[in-house]
């Protein structure tokens, strides 16, 4: 027997695991950007001002961030049902106080609740992926659940600015609170932490503050995290906000040519997530190589952008904009390079520990761009006037290539079935 081995070869199960999970994930992207298509309705009940709007939006991520290290302790020495459990006791209640809040503090707080309750919907699946699916699966299945995911952010734009017009928006969160709450606990009916056979996974006294203490001093840790930090980051606060301005004020487009130009963006994205893991669990059999080439070929792409002056014809802009969701999302290989990298039963605890700085990474970088931008993109004409936009990118990619570059592969997928 090799690690390649599958541990559960005709488990059921496992697929259960897979489609209740990924259905668990939709519904924390959804939560995640729920805000945005029903903010003029929190402005006209509630009176809230940007500021608080912003706050509303940030306070989720930071909150969601910050319970990852936690979160990963809590999932190796608890387990993933357990953890779930009490995670997704904040994020339905959370819901449900969205839902009946009166002031714009309520709702921080119950989107800080949403941020806790939902930071495990993920990392929860990809533990018991590990346990459950054979090693040369797990790159595929990242990416896979990662494109499923995005069908939350769908979820969040014309079916809730929908059910805002028809039922309201409190009623809509009430909704979703009770299919969250509906979906938890089918979720936690059927899986298990292992497959039948399987030996528990043991961890004695002491052994999680020690494992925290390597993981910390492991420079491929420090190394993948950047990458997350940046890739992740710099897509997000470009699809997120940035890239908007850049095509309506810097292009002169209409906004739908714009928001066409977002949909090709995330579509690239979609198609790439589970390609990627393919041809890293399959046909390269290597994270590095897929990671290094992805985000180089973005670091090109993104430095072309500099040299762009009116006219831009619009086949380049949507290229240009399909190229950079496809070769953004392969960098969610570095999960399962992480994975591999490390003892089994640190598995959760390193892979909490880099969506920390992915989840983070959104945020920062977003601020960072704002002040490159400046407080008046309108005032901003032409695509030479958003250079700083692409430079920081560009140079952030590249940098962070380089500090990943001496990150090796582990042996796991180069090894042959027995």
């Amino acid at each position: 027997m090799t690690s390649l081995t599958d541990p559960a070869p005709h488990s059921m199960r496992r697929w259960a695991i897979f489609v209740v999970g990924s259905i668990n994930f939709v519904i924390s992207m959804f939560y995640r950007v729920s805000t945005a298509v029903i903010s003029p309705s929190l402005v006209h009940d509630l009176g809230f001002t940007s500021s608080q709007l912003s706050d509303l939006s940030a306070v989720f991520f930071y909150a969601f961030a910050f319970s990852q290290l936690p979160m990963g302790v809590a999932l190796d020495r608890y387990g993933t049902r357990r953890t779930l459990l009490v995670l997704s006791t904040f994020g339905v209640t959370g819901a449900i106080l969205f839902s009946v809040g009166e002031t714009p503090n309520h709702l921080i707080v119950a989107r800080t609740l949403l941020g806790i309750g939902v930071s495990g919907n993920l990392m929860v699946l990809l533990t018991l992926f590990a346990a459950w699916f054979p090693v040369n699966r797990f790159g595929f299945l990242t990416g896979l659940v990662v494109s499923i995911g995005v069908l939350g952010n769908l979820l969040a734009a014309t079916p809730l600015a929908l059910m805002n017009h028809w039922i309201g928006w409190r009623s809509s969160f009430l909704v979703f609170a009770l299919l969250n709450a509906a979906v938890v606990v089918i979720f936690l009916l059927i899986a298990r932490e292992r497959p039948p056979g399987s030996a528990p996974k043991t961890v004695r006294s002491g052994e999680m503050e020690n494992g925290l203490y390597s993981l910390f001093r492991s420079y491929g840790y420090w190394a993948i995290s950047l990458c997350s930090f940046v890739r992740y980051g710099y897509f997000a606060a470009l699809q997120g906000l940035w890239i908007a301005p850049f095509l309506i004020y810097g292009l002169g487009l209409t906004e739908i040519a714009a928001g066409n130009a977002l949909f090709v963006m995330g579509l690239g994205y979609m198609i790439a997530l589970p390609l990627g893991g393919s041809l890293s669990d399959l046909v390269l059999r290597s994270r590095r190589q897929v990671v290094i080439l992805s985000m180089s070929l973005m670091c090109l792409l993104t430095f072309s952008i500099v040299l762009w002056t009116k006219p831009v014809p619009m086949w380049l802009v949507m290229t240009t904009m399909f190229g950079l969701g496809f070769c953004s999302a392969p960098g969610n290989i570095a999960y399962a390079h992480m994975k591999e990298l490390l003892p089994p039963d640190m598995v959760a605890r390193a892979l909490t520990a880099v969506n920390l700085f992915t989840v983070l990474g959104a945020g920062v970088i977003t601020h960072i761009l704002g002040i490159a931008v400046g407080p008046e993109p309108a005032k901003l004409t032409c695509p030479e006037d958003f250079r700083a936009l692409w430079l920081i990118g560009g140079f952030s990619i590249a940098l962070v290539v380089a500090v990943y570059y001496p990150v090796q592969d582990s042996n796991v997928l180069k090894q042959k079935r027995s």
